[in-house]
């Protein structure tokens, strides 16, 4: 039996950092947001290192893209992540 280690995939890897730097880009938000959009943000980005195959990463990107439409990320931060 062969064990399968998914913290060497790089897909991993990546997820973990853009958890990491939406962790960051949250500290930016309104205090009003903190608790809707931001909390949901968070979850997500949790999420996805942790169940890459749901396909979670599409619904953080979904998110992201509301977040710049409030304006309460840059189009530069969105592009970066």
């Amino acid at each position: 039996m062969i064990r399968y280690h998914y913290k060497k995939l790089k897909i991993w890897q990546l997820e973990l950092e853009i958890s990491k730097d939406i962790s960051d880009i949250l500290d930016e938000f309104p205090t009003q947001e903190k608790y809707n959009l931001g909390s949901q943000l968070s979850r997500c980005s949790i999420s996805t290192p942790s169940d890459i195959a749901e396909g979670s990463f599409f619904e953080l990107g979904t998110q992201l893209l509301i977040a710049s439409h409030k304006k309460y990320i840059t189009i530069e931060t969105l592009k970066s992540t």
